[in-house]
């Protein structure tokens, strides 16, 4: 009897260790995560459907986004500054009903009547800024951008489409982000490769980069307003041997019925870049690049036609 005591006394006081010690790692979890999360510059992004989990308050200045797709489907982020005094309300209930709208007749090929629902688009809708994002990132991938952003109210938005056609942000894949000073003591990185991008030479940027990691500085010598109503962007995707680069132009394409609609076309994996960004801008993203085909594509209409693609191999 004297035994069995001494043996449930021994397992008890085991049980409390291991209940002490897996509480004390939860905690320094918990403390490795909010020093991660709070670090002034660095913006934790993640989507697990179509949502974004983000703080709600940024700093205004240089801020590194690293956004984890482990969604199912393709995204991307794009920070649209607002005008003063519109917000998230103004964004649902009067930018998406056109868009909506005009998208179903699309699907309906009556593109005629899908350009006169988006003139239902507010007049205040021509006064957003986009600063920057990131390009569209792949399922289980994380997109890395560096951009600079001016105090004010953002949208945070993705609207790529599912596979009925409907937009991700009709879905709820827009975020109200308030950005407010102090800025941030973030400085930007040291590039490893330039590009630059304007309406009249498209993509511009040297044929053969060097496998490893790369930080990409990105700038935009103009900003015009396509057929899609925004300007360009660079999105860097890598391409196998069953890929057709002519089905991933008109798939870049929203005003396709297929065109930014899932699934993506086949062949392709899709590693961030740097979304819209105003004249005169830059901004930087990382990547790692292992042997392969990669190609530089903006998400405008006729890509190709514009210069607005570019391969790469090393």
């Amino acid at each position: 009897m004297r035994t069995l005591c001494i043996l449930l006394t021994l397992i008890v006081v085991l049980l409390s260790c291991k209940r002490q010690k897996k509480n004390l790692d939860r905690k320094e979890k918990s403390i490795d995560l909010s020093r991660s999360v709070t670090q002034p510059g660095v913006v934790h992004v993640k989507s697990i459907g179509m949502d974004f989990i983000v703080k709600d308050t940024l700093n205004s200045g240089w801020n590194t986004f690293k956004y984890t797709n482990e969604s199912t489907e393709v995204h991307f982020i794009l920070m649209d500054l607002y005008p003063e005094g519109k917000n998230a309300r103004n964004t649902k209930n009067e930018v998406l009903p056109p868009f909506e709208e005009g998208m179903k007749l699309i699907m309906n090929n009556d593109m005629e009547s899908a350009v006169t629902a988006f003139g239902k688009l507010p007049a205040w809708f021509q006064e957003i800024k986009y600063m920057g994002g990131t390009g569209l990132i792949s399922p289980n991938k994380t997109a890395i951008s560096t951009i600079y952003l001016e105090p004010g109210l953002y949208i945070m938005e993705c609207y790529v489409k599912m596979a009925d056609g409907t937009w991700h942000t009709s879905h709820g894949m827009y975020k109200e982000i308030i950005v407010t000073g102090p800025n941030t003591d973030l400085a930007p990185p040291i590039e490893t490769v330039a590009i630059e991008i304007s309406s009249k030479a498209g993509i511009l940027v040297a044929d053969n980069i060097p496998k490893g990691k790369q930080v990409f500085k990105v700038t935009f010598r103009d900003q015009s307003t396509h057929e899609h109503f925004l300007g360009h962007d660079v999105n860097l995707v890598k391409y196998d041997t069953t890929a057709s680069l002519d089905s991933l132009v008109h798939w870049m394409n929203w005003m396709n019925p297929r065109g930014l609609r899932t699934p993506a076309p086949k062949g392709f994996t899709f590693l961030g870049g740097m979304n819209n960004l105003p004249s005169g801008k830059h901004g930087y993203f990382d990547a790692d690049l292992s042997p392969g085909n990669y190609v530089l594509i903006s998400e405008v209409p006729h890509a190709n036609e514009k210069k607005y693609d570019v391969q790469i191999h090393n």
